[in-house]
């Protein structure tokens, strides 16, 4: 299934500071540029720390070097932007400077940049779950299942062979980029799901 990825939402000019960036040219950055929060990067552009609005708020000091947050959080371009938004709330951070595949400074996303994703057309999400969900995953006819969706909620409708197809539908139509939620009005003709699982031996266990 084809994911959304960061390299795709980024913003590739990146305003970035370095070690012995002084305390007024931050926040003159952030002020200049409409931003809350710059990375700071070294002689190799790999991201060292984040100075932010709030570390400059709560601090009178004279670099990035004292001010900044380390270490940094950051996410590779080539990660979806599922991943990273998840990323983005366990760590409890609004932006994350994007790095290649030698941890060098590449481009910044932000919340408001993730939120993007959730603005895909209706129609757009629909052809996404027909197409990837039902024809390539679960190998079922594109009209197998009537696929609605309105404001990004996604309602399955029909009857299917087994139980497990089911629950596999709904399962990755919520991975699916732009979807908000999905309602399951699927039924099924066979519950595969009740099946005695075959016995396991002690080498199937991970210890």
């Amino acid at each position: 299934m084809k994911h959304m990825k960061v390299g795709s939402l980024m913003t590739d000019d990146v305003v970035s500071a370095v070690l012995a960036t002084p305390f007024r040219q931050v926040a003159r950055m952030l002020a200049e540029h409409e931003i809350s929060g710059v990375p700071v990067v070294d002689e190799d552009d790999h991201v060292i720390g984040v100075v932010s609005e709030s570390d400059l708020l709560a601090r009178r000091e004279l670099t990035a070097r004292d001010l900044m947050t380390t270490p940094a959080v950051t996410v590779h371009a080539e990660e979806t932007v599922a991943d990273a938004a998840r990323l983005m709330v366990r760590r409890g951070v609004d932006r994350l400077p994007v790095v290649d595949e030698e941890e060098r400074l590449v481009g910044i996303v932000t919340r408001r940049d993730l939120l993007c994703v959730y603005l895909r057309p209706d129609a757009e999400i629909r052809n996404r779950i027909r197409e990837d969900v039902l024809m390539d995953a679960v190998d079922l006819p594109a009209d197998a299942v009537d696929v609605h969706v309105l404001d990004g909620v996604v309602t399955l409708a029909g009857r299917v062979r087994r139980r497990s197809q089911t629950l596999m539908l709904v399962e990755l139509a919520e991975r699916v980029d732009g979807v908000v939620a999905v309602v399951d009005r699927l039924t099924f003709h066979e519950d595969d799901t009740r099946l005695a699982s075959p016995a396991r031996t002690p080498h199937d266990y991970s210890w």
